[in-house]
């Protein structure tokens, strides 16, 4: 996990240095940041499985059990949540430990097709959903409709809240998220000891009404209700910059 890290470092350099995001057309509207951050993992010289449509997380790290997923997000614009295509997130999931990579750059740039990283935030899955247990599945049904030969395909989508929205120091700064017991290297310096704690319900499943258009959750207790699960906010030891904390709202 000293990648983490490193590419952390890296991608704070590159911010510094003027590396700007490049869009290669109008048309490039989900790329472009991922396409900055493939850039920094390239000059680290480390391998990984190029990104695919649809797969999860976006870059498989090849010499380490380490995987990124990135998430580019406008500002001003949507930060309170994010999506999640049809994979909740998560700190573990096949055998890698998951970071996810939430740049924010500007909505109405003067130069449309190149563009700063305005802040960042590497964020471990685990501080977005500590549960490692479920396993995404689309299903789907047939006999709908009229004739009875329509079928309802369940593809599940996920909205999530932001490391913007859940802590506060972390606006126009380069900020990593990570477990408390996560050993940090010299390169980094703690600036904020974050918490979480676990819900008193799971939802462990739900029912669509197609008569009423109505959506109802299934619950059941959670047997770790009240856990507290510990994490410690850090940047560049030579940028410390301000303290970070959980949101107040």
């Amino acid at each position: 996990m000293s990648l983490a890290i490193e590419v952390f470092v890296k991608c704070y350099k590159a911010i510094r240095g003027g590396n700007l995001i490049h869009r290669e057309s109008r048309r490039d509207k989900e790329y472009h940041f991922q396409d900055w951050f493939k850039a920094r993992l390239e000059e680290l010289g480390e391998n990984f499985d190029e990104p695919a449509r649809n797969s999860y997380p976006d870059f498989k790290m090849v010499a380490h059990t380490i995987g990124f997923e990135t998430k580019g997000l406008q500002y001003p614009g949507r930060v309170i949540t994010f999506d999640c295509n049809s994979q909740v997130p998560t700190g573990f999931h096949n055998g890698r430990e998951i970071i996810y990579v939430f740049g924010r750059y500007p909505s109405d740039p003067q130069n449309p097709n190149q563009y700063p990283v305005l802040d960042l935030i590497f964020c471990h899955g685990d501080f977005l959903n500590a549960d490692h247990d479920y396993i995404h599945k689309n299903k789907s049904i047939k006999g709908f409709g009229s004739y009875g030969d329509i079928m309802i395909r369940d593809r599940k989508m996920y909205v999530a809240p932001t490391p913007f929205a859940l802590t506060e120091g972390t606006e126009a700064q380069i900020t990593l998220i990570v477990p408390d017991n996560f050993t940090l290297t010299h390169d980094v310096v703690k600036v904020g000891d974050l918490t979480r704690i676990e819900t008193r319900e799971f939802i462990v499943g739900y029912e669509f009404d197609l008569t009423t258009n109505e959506l109802t959750a299934k619950t059941t207790p959670n047997p770790s209700a009240g856990k507290v699960h510990k994490f410690v906010a850090c940047r560049v030891k030579n940028e410390p910059g301000t303290p970070v904390s959980m949101s107040s709202h």
